[in-house]
């Protein structure tokens, strides 16, 4: 059952209790003329009722989240424990390095392993985020043409099964978009491809495996048409966890690869 009472201590009226208790002093014409209608219910009502609530989400410990939910992994509970260590989750950014060195033993242990498992040479743990990675991927394909000064090169490819943010950030960082019609098996035109390259060409972004859950049969060929016309392969590692320990971006042809370590 469900009671409504009132609360009188909510509603002081005493000057003096305002000013022991450290209230500030109120408009008068803000002040409730009654303490506010709270209902008072038994313990299990309020845990049935959140339950409830509860298990009309999904979640990790409900079932497994399809390949497409990209975002959504199993993130292990040991591993948010850790994370919300003071020892990790306090350090101050402008703490010196002498007093730091735990905390960068370990990010430059974990760069080391992230490397071995992309098969890249150097991880930068600068970007906060998969769209924040992509856009420093752009970033670097851009001031690598830069540096060989050829500023024609403004063009990137994308397949049409590509992520979102995918386009949003190559156009962000100034590139132009050219989107690719997959086939009908979900998989990339290699002949449509090839027909887009030229010199304009700065890379092409993929997802690996795609949108679809789709593994590209033959990605070995995509990058190697996309490097043959001077372009970088950039590999959008949203769904790495369908093949980590098996095989390697940078095997593949990847030049550039970001991680979603949330996954």
């Amino acid at each position: 059952m469900t009671t409504i009472f009132d609360l009188p201590s909510l509603c002081p009226t005493d000057r003096n209790h305002e000013q022991e208790s450290g209230i500030p002093d109120l408009d008068p014409g803000l002040a409730r003329s009654r303490s506010p209608r709270i209902p008072t219910l038994a313990e299990p009502q309020i845990a049935r009722h959140y339950t409830r609530l509860y298990r009309m989400n999904y979640g990790v410990d409900d079932g497994l989240y399809p390949l497409g939910s990209c975002t959504m992994k199993y993130n292990p509970k040991l591993h948010e424990q850790l994370v919300g260590m003071p020892e990790f989750a306090s350090v101050h950014p402008g703490t010196p390095p002498d007093l730091a060195q735990g905390t960068l033993a370990a990010l430059h242990r974990m760069s080391e392993l992230l490397a071995g498992i992309a098969g890249m040479s150097a991880v930068t743990l600068q970007p906060s985020a998969g769209a924040h990675g992509e856009l420093t991927g752009m970033f670097l394909i851009k001031r690598f043409f830069e540096s060989r000064a050829e500023n024609g090169r403004d063009t990137i490819i994308l397949t049409d099964s590509a992520h979102g943010t995918n386009p949003a950030s190559a156009a962000l960082a100034g590139f132009k978009v050219l989107e690719l019609t997959s086939l009908p098996d979900g998989t990339v035109d290699l002949d449509a491809l090839s027909s887009a390259l030229d010199d304009h060409t700065a890379g092409i972004m993929l997802t690996v495996p795609n949108t679809l859950g789709l593994f590209e049969p033959r990605i070995g060929d995509i990058t190697a048409r996309v490097h043959e016309a001077g372009g970088l392969c950039y590999f959008d590692g949203a769904n790495l966890n369908s093949y980590i320990g098996r095989a390697r971006p940078g095997d593949m042809g990847a030049d550039i690869f970001h991680f979603n370590l949330h996954k």
